[in-house]
């Protein structure tokens, strides 16, 4: 798609703006950290990240599902679906790589190293949602990259998606309060913030629990839901436990943490103790 640039960064301010004016308006919880400084390092990644793959990678998804589509290639396009029955599969069946990519990377710790940088901030907000090393993005574009290949969606399907995908990120990163009933409602259809944050819980089972970004079924299908943090969304503690020092929050660090951090016992197959159930807050 020629405007796909255009598109995907205008979508992107979008959601960023209302979602950090949302923070200042309503915010869930109050900051523990330098926000400015928190900012400087997520914010430089973000950035970063998309020149590097751009350097590294030749082709993006939306241009692989264009050469999947010239070349007749896929599992959906051979079946010869409706275009609507194309794109609905399409949305679906890309969301639920994404969780079970997000699952790998909790479960082997030569990947749980890469990932615990997102794990490792100490607050909770839209800048979260967008702090990943620059490996991570590398192992998810060459994964997104196989599967439009394999599946062969529509082109509009695959740039649907990840526009969802990266709004979604910000969305339920955010550090928002949502009316308790509203939240019970809406995390049916989409992942809530309230239902994110509790994997980004201190606590190993907590942790390890909640994996969607987008559509929240799979962690119900799959039995890794957990509603709420046992401490409440008050009084969980955000990040790592090995990573406590605000000083580590800046962009060097962040970069080196895959290979001089200590990995910790975060990895799926240590299971941690189950946190004994606290007050729910509001």
């Amino acid at each position: 798609m020629s405007h796909e640039t255009a598109i995907r960064l205008g979508a992107f301010f979008v959601v960023f703006g209302v979602v950090a004016l949302w923070e200042l308006g309503a915010p869930r919880r109050g900051m523990t950290t330098s926000k400015s400084s928190r900012w400087f390092g997520n914010l430089t990644i973000t950035f970063l990240n998309p020149v590097i793959a751009q350097i590294v990678s030749p082709m993006m998804p939306v241009g692989m599902a264009v050469l999947a589509q010239k070349n007749g290639w896929g599992l959906i396009t051979s079946y010869h679906f409706p275009y609507w029955v194309q794109f609905g599969l399409a949305v679906l069946i890309l969301d639920l790589i994404i969780y079970l990519q997000h699952v790998m990377f909790h479960t082997l710790p030569v990947l749980w190293r890469v990932h615990m940088m997102h794990h490792a901030d100490l607050d909770f907000d839209v800048t979260t949602g967008l702090r990943f090393h620059p490996v991570e993005i590398l192992l998810s574009l060459g994964i997104k990259l196989a599967a439009v290949a394999l599946l062969g969606p529509p082109v509009a399907a695959v740039l649907v998606f990840e526009i969802l995908l990266n709004a979604t990120a910000m969305f339920n990163h955010a550090n928002i309060r949502i009316p308790v009933g509203i939240d019970r409602w809406l995390r049916l259809v989409v992942v809530t913030p309230d239902m994110h944050r509790v994997h980004h819980s201190v606590t190993i089972r907590e942790t390890n629990s909640n994996f969607g970004f987008n559509l929240p079924w799979w962690d119900r299908l799959f039995g890794t839901y957990r509603a709420q943090p046992a401490a409440g969304h008050q009084g969980m503690t955000i990040g790592l436990s090995q990573f406590r020092d605000p000083a580590k929050l800046n962009l060097a660090w962040m970069l080196a943490l895959p290979f001089v951090g200590n990995p910790g016992s975060y990895a799926i197959n240590h299971r941690g103790t189950d946190p004994k159930r606290g007050r729910r807050s509001p």
